[in-house]
């Protein structure tokens, strides 16, 4: 699977020559403002920011964030069983780390000993603050 695939991180569009276009499409537009949103050391699902949305699936969330994630905190928008974005662990572990976004450290025999994110304790609702509760999105 190629990082434009993945869902990933800072690629900054389709072409690879490294050129933003022009104009955003309407619906990158929206993941990205919900990317924005997410308070520091929380993290939503591909599906949570679709679900946010009320349109598409965790994959045009994460071809969103493929292409035009590196102008938003991309490191928040997270697969949903916690494992960290591959090609890009060592990157996002720094973010989190400097974010207190709450991991589970790795077994001994974890594959590299990369912690995941505790997703029950770092997952963001959308609440006011970055409180867990009810949605307030809708």
């Amino acid at each position: 699977m190629s990082q434009d695939e993945t869902g990933a991180t800072g690629a900054t569009d389709a072409t690879g020559d490294g050129e933003q276009p022009a104009e955003l499409p309407e619906y990158a537009e929206r993941v990205l403002d919900v990317a924005d949103l997410i308070p520091p050391g929380r993290v939503m699902t591909y599906g949570d920011v679709a679900e946010w949305l009320g349109d598409g699936g965790p994959r045009q969330v994460g071809r969103v964030m493929a292409l035009y994630g590196s102008a938003v905190p991309w490191w928040r928008v997270v697969r949903a069983d916690g494992a960290l974005l591959p090609g890009h662990e060592l990157r996002a572990l720094d973010h989190y780390r400097a974010e207190g976004t709450p991991l589970r450290e790795a077994s001994r025999q974890a594959d590299g000993h990369l912690p995941r994110l505790d997703m029950r304790r770092a997952r963001w609702d959308g609440g006011p603050a970055g409180g867990q509760g009810e949605e307030t999105h809708r």
